[in-house]
């Protein structure tokens, strides 16, 4: 029986479970981690002016980024409130260069592994912008006593679960476990994620587009020809699309998510793998997307068919409603 709007995210996912008779209740402990580590950012992102989680910290991370200080901070909550477990073998940050070990001290033999963006879009932090904290899940499929390498470079299809925590006007969950997309908000009277958004479906075809068309001068042919499509006048199509680019993955792909439309951040001439990050942003979204019925791709191939070469890997993106994105892979195969 489908959750009614207003029940917690602890009793959604308990139910989730029990639909699983084998299930040992880890999966299920790891969401609540998460959950919680999600509240704790929520709360410095509430304060962001009033406390000194604003600015820069002065240093760059492995993506050649200067690093904020929210981001920073996230970054730590995420490591603080998961490696204690017992849940994990091993975790991969956007922010740090190699894989993050389960220090001896903590219980050891988890058989997750958890690859998470702390905070997308932090450089919108001191704009007031919507920014978000994404997350993957994997089963650990190596020998080795701990997490390796091997347990992170695992194609998006194998993931055991996927979302983000989008902070905004309000503060969203958004997952899917492979059994659907469901939206919660948190209710800060109470402290708890509460079901908004049950079996969220994105619409089959939209009427946004969402690229930084900055970058058109470095695009290739195919990928102008693509945007050129979505501005043109044609009644029978439902075109012009609207265009709808704040600059923050989460927020652009969650608008797109509920509404409908297209998120495109294609490689160029400068980046010609773009600037997403594989593991941490295409990989977990193109899950989610999927789940409620849309599609995501690369240079025409499907993300979660991508098999990863590196931790910090980059791709092309396109994702959003399934038409959209099939329209995108005509035109990318078109152009070769």
């Amino acid at each position: 029986m489908p959750e009614r709007i207003g029940t917690t995210v602890t009793k959604h996912i308990v139910g989730m479970q029990r639909g699983f008779p084998e299930a040992s209740g880890d999966f299920s402990a790891l969401m609540n981690e998460l959950v919680v580590a999600g509240k704790v950012i929520h709360r410095a992102v509430t304060k962001a002016g009033l406390v000194d989680v604003i600015g820069k910290t002065g240093e760059t991370n492995i993506q050649g980024e200067e690093v904020q200080k929210l981001d920073d901070f996230a970054n730590i909550i995420m490591i603080q409130k998961m490696d204690h477990t017992g849940l994990l073998c091993a975790m991969a940050s956007e922010e740090i260069d190699d894989i993050i070990e389960i220090a001896d001290k903590h219980p050891q033999g988890g058989k997750y592994t958890l690859a998470f963006d702390p905070l997308d879009g932090s450089s919108n932090i001191e704009a007031n912008v919507s920014i978000g904290t994404i997350f993957s899940v994997h089963r650990k499929i190596s020998d080795a006593p701990k997490g390796t390498l091997e347990d992170f470079l695992q194609i998006g299809r194998k993931q055991v679960a996927a979302g983000y925590i989008i902070y905004g006007s309000s503060t969203m969950l958004v997952y899917t476990a492979g059994q659907g997309v469901h939206g919660f908000t948190l209710d800060p009277s109470i402290g708890e994620f509460i079901l908004s958004h049950p079996n969220i479906r994105t619409p089959k075809k939209g009427k946004i587009y969402s690229v930084n068309e900055g970058n058109s001068h470095k695009w290739d042919k195919r990928v102008n020809d693509i945007i050129n499509y979505f501005k043109t006048d044609d009644e029978a199509t439902g075109r012009p699309y609207s265009s709808r680019y704040i600059g923050s993955l989460v927020a652009d792909f969650h608008r797109n998510l509920l509404y409908g439309g297209i998120f495109m951040y294609p490689g160029d001439a400068k980046n010609p793998n773009g600037k997403l990050r594989l593991l941490y942003e295409a990989s977990p979204l193109a899950y989610i997307c999927e789940q409620a019925g849309g599609g995501a791709i690369s240079d025409g191939e499907n993300i979660l068919d991508i098999v990863p070469t590196e931790l910090h890997q980059r791709v092309p993106l396109f994702i959003g409603s399934r038409d959209d994105v099939e329209i995108c892979k005509r035109f990318l195969a078109d152009g070769k």
